[in-house]
C-alpha cells in the first residue's frame, strides 16, 4: 500500500515561537506526524537550550532565527505566519500583542490561521499574569493534593501531568480540531490551552468516583492512589522494585494463587479498605524475600497485571520495548519514538533538533522569500 512519506499531517504548516515545555512538546507531536513545523528562535538560541541537539521535544522541525525586536524581523515573522495553518506560542498573555504578533493582527492577515496559545493559567483569570510551573498548576486543580502518601505529603509526578498531559497534548488536539474547522468553515480561531483546564479533565475518573461516594478526598486512601495493597509498588530482596495492578477479582485471585496466599486471611475481603494495611504488610514481607528477577519470572506476562520497575536507562533494554522499537537514538540521545502508530501513514524517523537559525535560507526560500528579501533581512540584522 502506498502512502505519503511524511506522515498523517503531511502538508500542514506550523509556525512555532520558541519556548520551553508544553509548546515544544506539541510542536514535536505535530512534526513527528509529518507537519512542516518552523520554529522562530531568537538569534543565538534560547539561554536554557545550551545543548539544542539533546532535547527530544525540539526534534522534527526546522529553525529560523529572527530578531523580533526589529520591525523587519516582525514583518518577516508575519510573512511566515501568513502561510501557516497554525501558530504555537507559549508567552504570558499580552506578550504577543506587544510584539505586534497578536491574534487580531495575524487572523486579519491569515483568516484560516489556528492561533494556539499555551499557558499554565489561561488567557484570563486572576492568576493569568503570574509565573508558574507544572507543580503550581497541579496544586490548584486538586491533582497534587491527591498524589503522595500520608507521610510524604503532596509529591510532584515529575512535570508530566500538567505540562504535557494537561498542556501540550491538549494544545495539539485543539490545533488539529481548529484546522479541521477552518477547512470546513474558512475561518481560523484562537485556541486557549490552559494546563489548569486540561488537568481537571484528566482527573475525570476521580471526580466521578468522588460524586458516587467511592473516593475519599485525601491521599493514600483509595484504590488508585497507593492505599490498596493490590495496586502499588513493592521492594524486592535486591533493592529493586516491582509494580502490581491486580484490581479485577480474577486478576487478584491469580496473584494470590501465584504467591501461594489463597488461604491467607488478610486477602479475604479485597475491597474493604480496613483490610488493606495488614494485607500490604504481608505482601511487603513476601516480595522482600526474593530478588526482582524471581518475581519477573513468576509474574511477568500473566494476568496478575505486573510490571518490573525500571530506571530510564533500564527501560530502553526491556524486551517488550525493544520488540516494538519504543525508543530511538537521535543525535546520541535515546528517546521515545513517535506515537501513536499509523497503519497507512506511518511517521518517518524524526529529524534531529535544530540549532537556532540552522535553516534560515532554506525555510525563507521555501516559504516565499526571494533572495533580495533574504539579503535585506540579513543586512538589517533581522536574521
Amino acid at each position: 500500500m502506498s502512502h505519503p512519506s511524511g506522515g498523517a499531517l503531511e502538508g500542514i504548516k506550523v509556525v512555532e515561537l520558541a519556548g520551553i515545555g508544553p509548546g515544544p512538546f506539541c510542536a514535536m507531536m505535530l512534526g513527528d506526524m509529518g507537519a512542516d513545523v518552523v520554529r522562530i528562535d531568537r538569534i543565538g538560541g534560547h539561554p536554557m537550550n545550551k545543548q539544542p541537539r539533546k532535547n527530544p521535544h525540539n526534534r522534527s522541525r526546522r529553525s529560523v532565527a529572527i530578531n523580533l525586536k526589529s520591525p523587519e524581523g516582525i514583518e518577516a515573522a508575519l510573512n511566515l505566519i501568513d502561510k501557516a495553518d497554525a501558530l504555537i506560542e507559549g508567552f504570558r498573555p499580552g506578550v504577543m500583542e506587544r510584539l505586534g504578533l497578536g491574534p487580531e493582527i495575524c487572523l486579519k492577515r491569515n483568516k484560516k490561521l489556528v492561533y494556539g496559545r499555551m499557558t499554565g493559567w489561561g488567557q484570563n483569570g486572576p492568576l493569568s499574569q503570574a509565573a508558574g510551573h507544572d507543580i503550581n498548576y497541579l496544586a490548584i486543580t486538586g491533582a497534587l493534593h491527591a498524589i503522595g502518601t500520608k507521610e510524604s505529603g503532596p509529591v510532584p509526578p515529575l512535570n508530566m501531568v500538567a505540562d504535557y498531559g494537561g498542556g501540550g497534548i491538549f494544545l495539539a488536539f485543539g490545533i488539529l480540531a481548529g484546522i479541521l474547522s477552518a477547512k470546513s468553515t474558512g475561518s481560523g480561531q484562537i485556541v486557549d490551552a490552559a494546563m489548569t483546564d486540561g488537568v481537571p479533565l484528566l482527573l475525570g475518573g476521580a471526580h466521578g468516583r468522588l460524586a458516587m461516594g467511592l473516593w475519599r478526598d485525601e491521599r493514600e486512601a483509595n484504590i488508585l492512589d497507593g492505599a490498596a495493597y493490590f495496586y502499588g509498588s513493592y521492594e524486592c530482596a535486591d533493592g529493586e522494585w516491582i509494580a502490581l495492578g491486580s484490581i479485577e477479582p480474577q486478576f487478584h485471585q491469580l496473584l494470590l494463587e501465584k504467591l501461594g496466599l489463597t488461604e491467607a486471611h488478610e486477602f479475604k475481603d479485597q475491597n474493604n479498605p480496613d483490610t488493606w494495611p495488614a494485607a500490604r504488610d504481608k505482601l511487603r514481607i513476601v516480595f522482600k524475600s526474593q530478588p526482582q528477577q524471581y518475581w519477573c519470572d513468576l509474574l511477568e506476562n500473566t494476568d496478575v497485571c505486573f510490571g518490573q520497575v525500571l530506571s530510564l536507562q533500564e527501560a530502553q533494554n526491556h524486551p517488550h520495548n525493544q520488540a516494538r522499537g519504543t525508543f530511538i537514538n537521535i543525535a546520541d540521545t535515546m528517546q521515545g519514538a513517535p506515537a501513536p502508530r499509523f497503519s497507512s501513514t506511518p511517521a518517518s524517523t524524526p529529524k534531529q533538533p535544530p540549532i537556532a537559525g540552522e535553516h534560515n535560507e532554506e525555510v525563507l526560500s521555501e516559504w516565499g522569500f526571494n533572495q533580495e528579501e533574504i539579503a535585506s533581512l540579513k543586512s538589517s540584522g533581522a536574521i
